[in-house]
């Protein structure tokens, strides 16, 4: 009999072929500088979602052992079963007057809000449109619901007018993706004018604010907030666990989008409730953002300082309405960009080499924290110049 797996390991093989092969790097605790690989050594950290640096904040991590001591690690059922807790409601509450919406609804990650949401509003009847550049849980997402599915070019809100006035009035429902902040570029999506057809052409949006969460706004309300934005017809979708530090992800909408999701969103109707001290730790972390300003504040600085930095070292930067901490250096191809990796490495430097299938073309994606100082974005521009010379 033939091996039905037999086809795994060409498979892998062409993946290193391809230099596309990859495998997790052991690091430590969440910081400015981490322990990276085995043996560990110290870097400046220019790889991590942590951008407040709230995952190891003593506020937050106290949250967390408090909530363990009185509730336990886990929530151990799904919250419509025995997997509710007290701890659950506060946190939707915090979430819903921070985005100033109705109600919101926390799952166990970004990627199952998304899931789960998207493939309860829509189905073979309906009409999805979703930016190129979105992330892969919205591609996904989309592609399982069985709706109709049609990409436009990444920000191009004259492609997105030209579908929805092309197939529009052939479909039940219509719904329009878009990362707010788009997560390997570090741009942003022109929410104004995607919420302005949206509301022309009787249209659901979601917005994946994953990397705007804690990040834009008005007490780090996200992207919607700071580009002075706001519509019924919106879905905001954010992370718990890049600027806040913790575990999930949440929806927050009006109360009867929410109401609905709980009894049509898959995966939070059968997934275990998310765990009390990672709910306690996302409640901690928002009310520190919410009450200490310094945090993004110090960001923003680092994201003027590296900004001015690779202007003047000639680097392409993508427009920016919106100071965020992502930035994209493209690179010709990945064995290029795996170079690259290890020589920012050896001059001191944690910054991810990512390749396709992940994006569509290599590049070194370099996100900041508010704990940097300014002599680590200096040492990042040196390290970088020193790499566009010997290129």
């Amino acid at each position: 009999m033939s091996d039905p797996f037999a086809w795994l390991e060409p498979a892998l093989e062409t993946l290193r072929r391809a230099h596309w092969y990859r495998q997790p790097t052991p690091s430590g605790a969440p910081g400015a500088i981490v322990t990276v690989g085995e043996p560990p050594r110290p870097l400046i950290n220019f790889c991590s979602n942590d951008y407040l640096g709230l995952a190891n904040h003593p506020k937050v991590k106290a949250a967390a052992i408090q909530a363990i001591e009185q509730w336990g690690t886990g929530a151990t059922g799904s919250r419509l079963l025995s997997g509710q807790r007290l701890l659950h409601r506060q946190l939707e509450g915090a979430i819903a007057r921070w985005k100033g919406t109705e109600a919101a609804l926390v799952f166990s990650s970004g990627t199952a809000a998304n899931l789960g949401t998207i493939a309860a509003l829509v189905d073979q009847r309906d009409l999805v449109l979703g930016d190129a550049y979105n992330h892969a849980c919205l591609k996904k997402a989309a592609r399982l619901t069985h709706a109709t599915f049609y990409e436009y070019p990444h920000n191009d809100v004259a492609a997105l007018a030209q579908l929805l006035d092309t197939h529009r009035s052939q479909y039940r429902r219509c719904l329009i993706l878009t990362d707010g902040v788009f997560s390997m570029d570090g741009d942003v999506a022109p929410l104004g004018e995607i919420v302005a057809l949206a509301e022309t052409h009787s249209a659901m949006v979601l917005i994946d604010d994953a990397h705007g969460t804690g990040v834009l706004g008005a007490h780090g309300a996200g992207t919607l907030a700071a580009l002075g934005q706001s519509s019924p017809t919106v879905i905001q979708m954010g992370t718990l666990s890049k600027a806040l530090g913790s575990l999930g992800g949440y929806i927050a909408g009006s109360q009867a989008l929410i109401t609905y999701l709980q009894h049509r969103a898959s995966t939070w109707i059968y997934s275990t409730g998310l765990s009390p001290p990672d709910t306690a730790a996302a409640l901690a972390a928002l009310d520190q953002l919410q009450t200490d300003p310094s945090l993004r504040l110090a960001l923003q600085e680092r994201i003027h300082q590296l900004e001015k930095g690779l202007q003047q070292l000639g680097c392409p930067l993508l427009p920016r309405p919106l100071p965020t901490p992502i930035f994209c250096l493209p690179a010709p191809d990945p064995a290029t960009v795996l170079q690259w990796g290890e020589k920012l490495q050896e001059a001191g430097c944690w910054v991810a080499a990512v390749r396709p299938p992940t994006v569509p073309f290599s590049r070194l994606r370099i996100t900041l924290r508010a704990d940097h100082t300014p002599e680590h974005i200096d040492q990042l521009l040196a390290a970088l110049a020193a790499l566009l010379k010997c290129c």
